[in-house]
């Protein structure tokens, strides 16, 4: 289902043409999201096909932000029943959804991601630090006299002369992508944070701070890809010099032509990542309606599939396929409220 397709149900149900207790004229589970959670929900949605014998649902890669809109416009017919979220749910989003009549959701922590800066295997090597990812991407950069400036940047030998002289252009996601908001939030805001001046910045004035590790330059020096990460591994094969900014499954996945970039130090990997040290981890999430569990055929049997041992387990098909999963005890517990149903709160949310 096209993304278009959702808006025009989108614009019915504004005219109160679609009521929530219509859901059951759909026999097939709808959803929407991330493109770093989407080869995921695919897997399981693919093997809940199988095994169920119901139809296979469909998953759609629209950004975790386009998600989120879609997701909490409503329920019934016209609105996806779940969502993949490459970030947790914004107090807003969550605000968005109650009043729009979607009341209770289940939050699925799914596993761990690691947010990875990769390049080509026939690039010359790098290892970088937060603060110069920060001075290769940003639109801004501190000047003489403390003012900010047009980021003057143009090859990574300009931040540093110990990094290659050659032209900066990082290849990442657009801003309705929930990698887009890991890039600034894990990484990017950290950067600007070890540059002393930028630090000074932010404690003089944060709305300027943060116009700089929140805005990335339009000159070339970052690229937006799209939401499909599969392009960016594509065009790093073609360009050896350029650098892609991804979910760690498809930098495990292409291990052959690929490399994860270190970053301040520790390289992206399933250790790494699950102890925290890498500075990208991240937590992934899927969100379920439950005003749709019994009139959307098999959606809580899908739900169940995803938290099974055979999904989620330390060998489980999803740890196969490059999800970091998660610690035995904090999955039992995710297991638990998925099972049962359980809404979530919004307290913890910000």
């Amino acid at each position: 289902m096209k993304f278009t397709k959702y808006a025009s149900a989108l614009a019915l149900a504004a005219g109160g043409l679609l009521l929530a207790g219509q859901a059951d004229a759909r026999d097939q589970i709808r959803i929407v999201g991330s493109s770093t959670v989407y080869p995921f929900t695919t897997t399981v949605a693919e093997q809940f096909g199988k095994s169920s014998g119901m139809k296979t649902p469909v998953v759609e890669s629209t950004g975790t932000g386009g998600g989120m809109k879609l997701f909490c416009a409503g329920a019934g017919e016209g609105h996806p029943d779940a969502t993949n979220a490459s970030r947790r749910m914004k107090k807003s989003e969550f605000e968005q959804c109650q009043k729009n009549g979607v009341k209770d959701i289940v939050e699925i922590n799914v596993g761990f991601d690691g947010l990875t800066v990769a390049q080509s295997k026939q690039g010359t090597p790098i290892k970088l630090t937060l603060d110069q990812l920060l001075l290769a991407v940003a639109k801004e950069v501190v000047g003489p006299g403390g003012k900010l400036v047009p980021n003057p940047n143009r090859n990574w030998s300009d931040i540093d002369k110990s990094l290659p002289n050659v032209k900066i252009e990082v290849l990442g996601p657009p801003p309705t992508s929930g990698t887009r908001d890991s890039f600034h939030e894990l990484l990017l805001e950290k950067g600007a944070e070890q540059i002393p001046a930028l630090a000074a910045l932010k404690k003089s004035d944060s709305k300027a701070f943060d116009r700089v590790w929140k805005t990335l330059r339009e000159d070339g020096g970052y690229v937006e890809a799209g939401e499909n990460d599969n392009v960016i591994v594509a065009k790093l094969e073609a360009n050896k010099n350029a650098f892609g900014v991804f979910g760690y499954s498809f930098l495990e996945e292409n291990t052959a032509k690929l490399r994860g970039v270190p970053l301040n130090g520790v390289v992206p990997d399933f250790d790494e990542i699950t102890s925290g040290k890498y500075p990208g981890a991240r937590r992934m999430y899927v969100y379920i309606k439950k005003q749709h569990i019994g009139l959307v055929p098999g959606l809580d049997k899908f739900a169940a599939e995803y938290v099974s041992t055979k999904a989620l387990g330390e060998d489980g098909y999803l740890a196969k396929k490059g999800l970091v999963t998660l610690p035995k005890n904090e999955l039992e517990g995710v297991r638990k409220s998925t099972l049962g149903l359980t809404p979530m709160s919004p307290a913890p949310l910000s």
